[in-house]
């Protein structure tokens, strides 16, 4: 595959986009043989893991931090519901407690790693330390 980079791609750079589209990917593996029954939940739970990364490219891309903040604050959101349908589908009975952990760690890194980087981020803000626009260079 050729690697494309421009400016507008700089969000592959980082460590939290990068382990949510691995958690995007192990999600998809866990519930791809779920029953017919488990269709529809299944498929909520791979929806949120794969917004979490859509999210952050998207708030990278829009250039704006405050735009930026608020997608992170999405994927949070997201990063929330994919743990609720991960752990009710645990409860349930329906992955098992090894499956459920195994996520769970990479979930709770890119949690992490989510806050961090909106922390950082609000600092920026609180600073000025941002430029909402393309860079001349």
């Amino acid at each position: 595959m050729v690697e494309r980079k421009n400016i507008n791609r700089g969000y592959k750079k980082l460590n939290v986009w990068n382990d949510s589209i691995l958690l995007y990917s192990k999600t998809c593996q866990l519930l791809k043989n779920q029953p017919f029954e488990l269709k529809r939940i299944s498929s909520n739970a791979i929806d949120a893991a794969q917004s979490i990364s859509r999210n952050i490219a998207e708030g990278y891309c829009r250039r704006s931090i405050k735009e930026y903040l608020k997608h992170l604050y999405i994927a949070l959101g997201s990063s929330g519901e994919l743990h609720s349908c991960l752990y009710s589908m645990f409860v349930a009975e329906q992955i098992t407690e090894v499956e459920f952990n195994e996520i769970d760690i990479l979930h709770f890194q890119v949690e992490n790693e989510l806050i961090q980087l909106v922390k950082s981020l609000e600092r920026k803000e609180q600073e000025n330390d941002w430029l909402d626009r393309m860079p001349d260079k």
